[in-house]
């Protein structure tokens, strides 16, 4: 049977319906930004190899995202999911599965849990992580995974990398990967994920 590895998008929130329609109004774009892009999210599949199966769940409105929203479309995912997954959050998709584990039990046993540019702690104050922020400590995570690997890189632009210590003096024995050039992991191909998730798996 292949290995589950679940891959949670990013996104943004707004404490009112008005900021999102202004965000709507104002985002900076361009022809590119209508382009199909290829990134390590669709690589990885291709990366890990047929042992292994790569879901990519669509989250609700990822562009004005709702916790609870979030939360019930997850759990729908859940019975469908085996024990041994591999839970992959990427930004915001990075601290709703720290939440979500730091206040739920969740039914499957999970092997891997990876942070990748996921804001923690201190970003509770920067606009968009909103009701995503966490409440109380991280311990109840850490009894869920049977490995904890944290992404970040000193040049991201979107969340800064003290959200990663954040992240490490939750969980000491967790495994921080620290790059200088990856910005916020917004990259066609992401090779260091696929060879932690097989070293995990031995």
């Amino acid at each position: 049977m292949k290995k589950q590895v679940v891959v949670i998008h990013g996104g943004h929130a707004f404490k009112a319906y008005g900021e999102f329609l202004n965000y709507l109004k104002n985002k900076k774009i361009n022809t590119e930004y209508f382009l199909y892009k290829k990134g390590w999210k669709n690589e990885l599949a291709i990366r890990l190899g047929k042992n292994y199966e790569v879901l990519l769940p669509q989250m609700p409105n990822k562009q004005n995202a709702k916790y609870k929203e979030w939360k019930i479309w997850f759990e729908r995912m859940v019975p469908f999911l085996r024990d041994g997954v591999v839970l992959i959050g990427h930004s915001m998709g990075g601290i709703f599965l720290a939440k979500y584990l730091s206040e739920n039990k969740l039914s499957k046993r999970i092997n891997t849990l990876v942070l990748v540019s996921a804001p923690c702690k201190k970003t509770n104050r920067i606009k968009f992580v909103r009701e995503f922020r966490l409440k109380g400590n991280l311990q109840k995570v850490w009894e869920q995974c049977r490995n904890i690997h944290i992404f970040h890189s000193v040049d991201d632009p979107v969340v800064p990398v003290a959200e990663a210590d954040e992240y490490k003096k939750a969980w000491p024995k967790a495994k921080l990967h620290l790059f200088t050039d990856r910005g916020h992991f917004n990259q066609e191909t992401f090779p260091e994920l696929a060879e932690e998730i097989k070293k995990a798996e031995k």
